[in-house]
């Protein structure tokens, strides 16, 4: 049985696209032109959306290697030992609102010197399952269709990140004094 259930687990996608393409046949669709057109639709959202993709990248980048990162993480260290998060954490809450894989360094470097057990490691492990990339989301999808104004969902995602960031500080807390 547990041979048969790692096999489907295996076999779904293939599946899934099977299947697909057995309904599309059935439905008398032509399901490689309907491929080919959807892979162009996608390669031109790609073209569309590089330069707000590249924008962002190199913006990050500017703020790493600028030592901002670092300034910033002084000048808010006393605002959020008044909100009960470790000043270990910031610089995590700092970058992962702009990068996924800036938020990933940052975030192996903290386990590399508090431990994944430690209630440091802990903290950014739960960040980290619960924020979102705000500004890199924001460039991609609002991007690729053109939206330009996006001051409401900006402050709402900050908003959204403030709270988890809280959350996690509170449950991790709740969970080791448990």
């Amino acid at each position: 049985m547990r041979e048969l259930v790692q096999y489907l687990i295996k076999a779904i996608i293939p599946l899934i696209i099977l299947t697909i393409v057995i309904y599309g046949m059935a439905k008398k669709v032509k399901v490689y032109e309907c491929f080919i057109e959807g892979a162009k639709d996608g390669l031109s959202i790609c073209l569309r959306i590089f330069p707000y993709l590249l924008a962002m990248l190199v913006a990050v980048r500017v703020f790493r290697d600028s030592k901002a990162l670092d300034f910033l993480t002084n000048s808010l260290r006393p605002i959020v030992s008044l909100l009960g998060i470790p000043k270990e954490i910031v610089p995590l809450l700092l970058i992962k609102p702009l990068s996924g894989s800036g938020a990933m360094g940052v975030f192996t470097e903290t386990l590399k010197q508090f431990g994944v057990d430690s209630y440091i490691g802990l903290i950014a492990s739960v960040i980290m399952g619960s924020t979102e990339t705000i500004f890199y989301t924001l460039t991609v999808y609002y991007g690729a269709v053109g939206i330009k104004k996006i001051r409401h969902t900006l402050w709402a995602a900050i908003l959204a990140d403030i709270t988890a960031a809280i959350m996690a500080v509170t449950l991790v807390r709740l969970w080791i004094l448990k």
